[in-house]
């Protein structure tokens, strides 16, 4: 993980709400321009043009954000340096421990029981627990 020169501590610790929801944005579009992720943003957090920047600006010092050139005019195109999986492990391992008290199956049921869950997502589900029983053999030998 990247380093934060000011802090030491890794670049994608605690994240503010903000900045891990522009993250989002490039982890579900890709590259976009900040006039682009205000866009995305707009609905459920209204911001300034100068304020989507300095999200980025900062995400870029965290070494999550390189700048490139949009091929729009003057703009720049962000994109996120890394995927999202180890930021939501972390999010998911502070929100298990602590809302659910470090019980795995409660905050599994607690998502799959607050909405519909479709065949194909139960599916899915099984494929994972077969695989979870799998690799739980295996350790065991």
């Amino acid at each position: 993980m990247a380093k934060n020169s000011r802090s030491g501590h890794s670049a994608s610790q605690d994240l503010p709400e903000a900045e891990l929801e522009v993250l989002a944005c490039l982890w579900n579009a890709g590259a976009l321009t900040a006039g682009e992720i205000r866009n995305q943003l707009e609905s459920y957090r209204p911001m300034a043009h100068g304020s989507v920047l300095t999200l980025l600006n900062r995400l870029s010092e965290k070494g999550l954000v390189k700048r490139e050139k949009s091929g729009q005019g003057k703009s720049f195109a962000y994109r996120a340096t890394r995927g999202p999986k180890s930021t939501h492990r972390r999010i998911l391992q502070k929100l298990r421990q602590r809302i659910f008290g470090g019980n795995s199956v409660a905050i599994v049921a607690s998502l799959l029981e607050s909405q519909p869950t479709s065949p194909e997502e139960i599916e899915e589900l099984k494929a994972l627990i077969e695989r979870l029983e799998q690799n739980q053999k295996l350790e065991d030998k």
